[in-house]
Parts: structure tokens; C-alpha cells; sequence
């Protein structure tokens, strides 16, 4: 028979390892974030920071993530998990640049902290969103070895088992409708994630996620852009008749894997590149920047060369400041300083010793597997899942008629054709919506990273395609289709 103190021995035991657990599970949670360095006053919205942990062990991988309640109804509204591009970009791109509350202002920089302010445009005004630093290396996120965690399936998996860790400490959100966002590159691991979600629900994987679609933006998805490149430039103006003529008769439609013996179609993609060395591609109305270009060698080079055109030159607080007319630029140099400064990190709650230096893209080290998007798509439209696809029609990294070619490709019957939609009576974009719950639009003057440069344009399609309503609700319909 057990006696009383045994019994009072093991009873203690159980609370001891009930409490470790609970603190274990506890250490899951955010903290919130009520003031952020450079921000005047307290926030005007919910963010809160903290890590999830995908290991064995508690330092074994570390996911750090931004979250910002929907300023409208978070009990309702839906939630979406937000991953940049790169591959290897912190989504504070997202959080600070694109549809997050708050931005960096637009002044000289002085060596001080970089100041914030609020941004109106923010698409958690209809929308709770989940920032998530993947793949590991990228951001706040760590782990103990980096290298072997950075792949496209690695990122697949970490993000679904993120979001499911998430949701389990954050049990309010599991009856909210869920979307995975993602732009730029993020458009090749993107919808795999959203099949292994939607896997995982099938087999009971718990929690249950209330998925109900996904949304790109200028997504890379078969990773043959740069063929509908040359189309593009030529219609925007930007190369002759005859040097696109050429290209075509000599190259015959392929412009990155070229026979090494086809001498007539490497000299006419020599003087191709000529052309458009001096261009900004992520938005060929900007100015070009050449502090952050890195010249290609001949033609090999064009195609990596565009994809990652704004994500070669680490700036650190030894760099010189980039020419302000450069925003984009500019602006992420103000993000390097603000992340790296102490106040900063403290607000965050990043744990000391984790990150020595913030970078907002680490490329290195990461292994290209998903060859295409395309088949995930094809996957996802079967079984019933809203997607909207979107492209700033100026960018020519990721071409919106690239975009249109593998959406044709699906064979989808047009529910409404081609035609206009508005913001404030002017004409915003274009738009055509398909069978199996597709939707593509354009914004008109978007740059790569759209809600960035049109962000007005850009939280209305947003908001009307994430409450189900057609882009042209808020217009005049004007079909643009051929009878």
C-alpha cells in the first residue's frame, strides 16, 4: 500500500511536470507589441511577435512571426498567413512595406533611428495576418543548422506545421475562414502549401484549418517567365520590331535554355540585354538604381539576375546611404538600421543572442525543388478553392502575360471576360474571373511588388475579392471580350 507521503511525492511530481508543460506550452504564445521605436505613440492596431518552435528541442528551429489582428472584426474577419518572396525574405517586407499598418517615413536619413507612420492602405483593415520569417535563416526565425532546413519542400512543410503550432496556441482563430497569401517567388511554394493543408484536413490532422483559398501576387510559377519577357518588352516599347522579329525567328520562343551552337539567337539576347541592362525591371517606370544591380555575365546571368535583382546588396550600417529617389531602395535601408538597432529588437521580443546581424533577404544555401506551380493549381481548383491572381502590369520580372499563359493553360472556361475594374471612377486594372473559383486581375501601373507602389488600387481588390464580391462591384461593368 502506498503511503500518504508517497502519494503526496507523486502528486507533486504530476503538478511539477503539468507546470513544465504548461510553461512549455505558454513560451509558445506572443507577447505584445504596444509601442514600436520611431512610431509616435501607441500603436493604433493589435500587433503582437513571438516564435514558434518546429523542433525537438527548444533551439533546435525557432520560427518568428508578426501578427496583426484585423482592425475591422478579428472574431470574424478572415486570417491569412503571409509569405515573401525571395526565396528568403522576411515577410517585414510584407509587415512594413506592402500591406502592413505601419511604413517607414519618407525623409533624409540622419543616422538615427528610421521613423514609422501609419499606413492607410493596410489589408489588415479587413483582415487578420500572420508574418512568418521562412525558410529558417530568414529574418528572426533560427535553428541550429540552418543550411539543412532551406529547401522548397523543407519551407512547404515548415510553414503548414507553423501554422497548425500557431493555431493550437491561438485557439480563437480556428473557425475563421483561412487564405494563404504570398507573392514573388513565394508563388512556387505557395500552393504546394496550401495542397498540404488541405491534405492534412482529409486525413484529420488537428487542428482542423478552416482554408477556404490563397491570393499571389506577380507570382513565379513556372519558372519560364523571361520566355514571355521578350513579348513584354516589345509591347511595352522597350525593343524594336526588328530585334523582336529576330528574336523570334532565331530563338524560336526560347530565351533561357539556349543551344550553346545557336550563335544567331545569342547574339540577338546580347543585344536584348543591351537594351534593358539600364531598366528597372521590378517597375520599369522607376528610375534605375545601378547601386543594387548586379551586371550580368552575357545572357546566362538574365534570368537569376531578374528574379533577385533587389536582393543582391546587403546594406549594413557601414554602406552608403542609397539615393533616396531610389524608394524602394532607400526604404529597405531604413529597415536594415531600424532592425538592427537595440530599441527595436527589444520591442520585438526577439531573444537576445539568436540573431547577430538582421538581414532582410538571406539567398544563399537554399535548394530549388518544385520545378512548377502549376500542377498544385491545377490540384486546388479541383477541389473547390478560391484563388485570385494578381500582376502590376509594369513589372517585367514576372510578366502579367507569363501570368496569363499558365492560367490559360489550366483550360478553364471564362465565367466574365476581360474588362475593367475601378477605384474612385478610374480605371484600376483589368480582370477576368474563370470556373473553379479563379480570379486574375491586373493594377494598372503596378510594379512587382504591387501593393507597394499602388496600394490604394491594391486594398481595393483585396478587400472586395476577400469578401467574395466581384473587383467591378464598386463600377461601371464594361465587357472588353471579343464576340
Amino acid at each position: 500500500m502506498r503511503t500518504i507521503s508517497t502519494m503526496c511525492c507523486n502528486f507533486h511530481l504530476i503538478l511539477l511536470i503539468a507546470l513544465a508543460l504548461f510553461l512549455r506550452i505558454s513560451s509558445q504564445h506572443g507577447s505584445k507589441v504596444e509601442v514600436l521605436p520611431g512610431f509616435e505613440g501607441p500603436l493604433p492596431f493589435e500587433l503582437e511577435t513571438g516564435y514558434v518552435g518546429l523542433g525537438e528541442t527548444d533551439d533546435d528551429l525557432q520560427v518568428f512571426y508578426y501578427f496583426v489582428k484585423s482592425e475591422n472584426d478579428p472574431q470574424k474577419d478572415p486570417l491569412m498567413l503571409w509569405l515573401t518572396g525571395g526565396p528568403g525574405c522576411t515577410s517585414f517586407s510584407a509587415l512594413a512595406f506592402q500591406i502592413g499598418p505601419f511604413a517607414f517615413k519618407d525623409e533624409e536619413y540622419d543616422g538615427n533611428l528610421p521613423n514609422l507612420i501609419s499606413r492607410p492602405e493596410s489589408w489588415t483593415k479587413a483582415c487578420s495576418i500572420i508574418f512568418v520569417d521562412l525558410p529558417f535563416g530568414t529574418g528572426f526565425s533560427y535553428a541550429k543548422n540552418v543550411t539543412a532546413q532551406r529547401s522548397d519542400s523543407k519551407l512547404v512543410h515548415h510553414t503548414h506545421q507553423f501554422l497548425r503550432k500557431w493555431l493550437i496556441d491561438h485557439p480563437e482563430f480556428l473557425s475563421n475562414e483561412f487564405y494563404m497569401g504570398a507573392d514573388s517567388y513565394s508563388g512556387i511554394p505557395a500552393p504546394a502549401i496550401v495542397q498540404e493543408i488541405s491534405n492534412g484536413n482529409e486525413i484529420g490532422l488537428q487542428p482542423q484549418i478552416n482554408l477556404q483559398g490563397y491570393l499571389l501576387g506577380n507570382p513565379v510559377t513556372t519558372r519560364k517567365e523571361v520566355n514571355d519577357r521578350v513579348q513584354y518588352t516589345h509591347g511595352m516599347g522597350l525593343i524594336s520590331d526588328e530585334l523582336y522579329a529576330s528574336l523570334q525567328r532565331n530563338c524560336k520562343g526560347e530565351y533561357i535554355n539556349v543551344d550553346s551552337r545557336n550563335k544567331l539567337c545569342l547574339r540577338d539576347l546580347n543585344y536584348y540585354d543591351e537594351c534593358i541592362s539600364t531598366l528597372y525591371l521590378e517597375n520599369i517606370l522607376n528610375r534605375f538604381c545601378p547601386e543594387v544591380v548586379v551586371t550580368p555575365k552575357k545572357h546566362e546571368a538574365l534570368y537569376r539576375r531578374s528574379l533577385t535583382q533587389k536582393f543582391n546588396t546587403t546594406i549594413n550600417s557601414n554602406a552608403i546611404v542609397p539615393d533616396r529617389r531610389c524608394k524602394i531602395n532607400f526604404a529597405f535601408f531604413l529597415a536594415t538600421q531600424w532592425a538592427n538597432h537595440e530599441s527595436a529588437r527589444k520591442s520585438l521580443h526577439i531573444r537576445e543572442g539568436t540573431i547577430s546581424k538582421w538581414e532582410r533577404c538571406y539567398k544563399t544555401d537554399f535548394e530549388y525543388q518544385i520545378s512548377s506551380s502549376f500542377e498544385f493549381h491545377v490540384n486546388l481548383s479541383a477541389k473547390g478553392y478560391r484563388a485570385l491572381i494578381y500582376s502590376g502590369d509594369h513589372d517585367a520580372v514576372v510578366p502579367f502575360n507569363s501570368t496569363e499563359t499558365w492560367i490559360r493553360a489550366l483550360n478553364y472556361s471564362i465565367v466574365e471576360d476581360w474588362r475593367p475594374w475601378f477605384l474612385e471612377n478610374y480605371v484600376a486594372g483589368y480582370t477576368r474571373t474563370y470556373s473553379n473559383q479563379m480570379t486574375f486581375a491586373t493594377v494598372r501601373g503596378g510594379a512587382h511588388l504591387t501593393s507597394y507602389n499602388r496600394p490604394a488600387e491594391s486594398l481595393a481588390m483585396f478587400t472586395r475579392w476577400i469578401a467574395n464580391v466581384p473587383l467591378t462591384e464598386q463600377g461601371t461593368i464594361i465587357s472588353c471580350s471579343r464576340h
